[in-house]
């Protein structure tokens, strides 16, 4: 949307066509319905650190137009906005529909022709006439003097993310990384985990195991679902958790092995663990008459303290003088490392966004234009950028679309 505005404003004919019948259904949920527009990193190189192997790529259109630009376009059009945890911002009136608002009001003001319900069916180039020609699924076609695709990737396929748009730039001759599942939730084989439903826990810890091998530890905020986690900490290592899954490997004798995937879930990531047993002890002692599961509430959730008792066999009917030396022991030890067994990632349909998409070394990032076809232009989730969850998908977005549409 961006792109069309910037390419309207310097007087071109503009043509926005959306395959939905009404503008930003995927925006729209953004967020949890909030809409996470960017994140306070206006220094570039700290920005570009949030997409990994693709930085060096960016580092020319962020310098074009970065996280403080984001800003000033929204707030100079009237839209609030405020900074949460880790940096991440979103409109005062915490509703995707407010960044909607800016962006058709701004295409307004540009004239550009929005036309919904209209799906495309292909791209082509004509040579001979320097001309891309979009053929639509009703049968018509419109030859423009360039294109900018803009389709995202898998994520959210009722939103319109069917995957289309790879298959057009396929045929144009682009290649095209295998597109995946990038932030998605992780289900879990654990039975418990259904009573946990809805609780959050902030600044925890999971520290991922293959086959009892150590991977890496990750921190930050966790969301219990139904069927397993989810929230930013487990969206930004689903990726690596869903290589690990696929990723088999092979004993002495060259049969596959199992793969096994654990996280364990580390909920005091700052306190070494003889302080927590100390901390432990000191409790039981202070409130030596009570039963050990109506103490616990101090240190954790209380949704949790079944769970974790449980887990640590120790019954929760126990006073608390009566709690052994080893049960103590086997309690902070599992404040310190509960273990969650990984079924698997869920579907694209949980996805925040998709991984893949086209080649980077097949695109001019100073103008966002293909390096094959130069009428073409490419930006979003249409492009191979790897990122954390925080607002920076979003930012990708605004960055290469006005990029793409300043020179398009």
């Amino acid at each position: 949307m961006m792109a069309a505005g910037r390419a309207a404003e310097r007087g071109r004919s503009v043509l926005l066509l959306e395959k939905n019948p009404t503008l930003g259904k995927k925006l729209l949920i953004t967020g949890g319905g909030r809409c996470n527009v960017t994140n306070n990193k206006p220094e570039i190189r700290t920005m570009l650190s949030q997409y990994k192997k693709s930085d060096k790529f960016l580092f020319s259109a962020f310098t074009q137009f970065g996280v403080t630009d984001t800003l000033k376009f929204f707030n100079d059009r009237g839209m609030a906005t405020k900074e949460e945890a880790e940096g991440r911002v979103f409109p005062t009136s915490d509703k995707s529909k407010t960044v909607l608002d800016v962006l058709v009001q701004y295409m307004k003001k540009g004239g550009v022709e929005v036309r919904t319900t209209a799906a495309v069916a292909g791209i082509t180039f004509v040579e001979a006439e320097r001309q891309m020609v979009v053929a639509l699924v009703d049968g018509s076609k419109i030859h423009a003097q360039s294109c900018v695709v803009a389709t995202g990737g898998v994520s959210h396929p009722e939103t319109g993310s069917t995957g289309e748009g790879f298959q057009w730039l396929e045929t144009l001759g682009h290649r095209i990384v295998k597109n995946d599942m990038a932030l998605v939730p992780i289900a879990l084989k654990d039975i418990w985990i259904k009573h946990l439903a809805g609780l959050t826990l902030n600044d925890v810890g999971l520290t991922v195991f293959k086959n009892g091998m150590k991977q890496k530890t990750y921190k930050g905020k966790l969301l219990f679902t139904h069927v397993g986690v989810s929230g930013p900490l487990v969206l930004n290592m689903s990726r690596e958790v869903g290589e690990l899954l696929n990723d088999p490997e092979e004993s002495v004798y060259g049969k596959p092995l199992e793969n096994s995937v654990v996280m364990a879930l580390d909920l005091f990531p700052s306190e070494d663990i003889s302080l927590l047993r100390h901390r432990i002890q000191t409790l039981l002692i202070e409130q030596s008459n009570k039963k050990i599961k109506n103490s616990l509430s101090t240190l954790m959730a209380p949704a949790l303290i079944d769970i974790v008792l449980l887990l640590s066999h120790i019954d929760g009917e126990t006073p608390n003088h009566s709690v052994r030396a080893e049960e103590r022991k086997a309690l902070a030890s599992t404040l310190k490392s509960m273990p969650m067994t990984v079924a698997g990632l869920l579907g694209k349909e949980k996805a925040i966004v998709s991984s893949g998409g086209v080649a980077l070394s097949e695109v001019n990032f100073k103008t966002m234009q293909s390096r094959l076809i130069p009428q073409l232009y490419l930006v979003g989730d249409v492009l191979d950028v790897d990122r954390s969850s925080g607002g920076y998908s979003l930012q990708l977005c605004w960055t290469t679309g006005y990029v793409a549409g300043s020179h398009s």
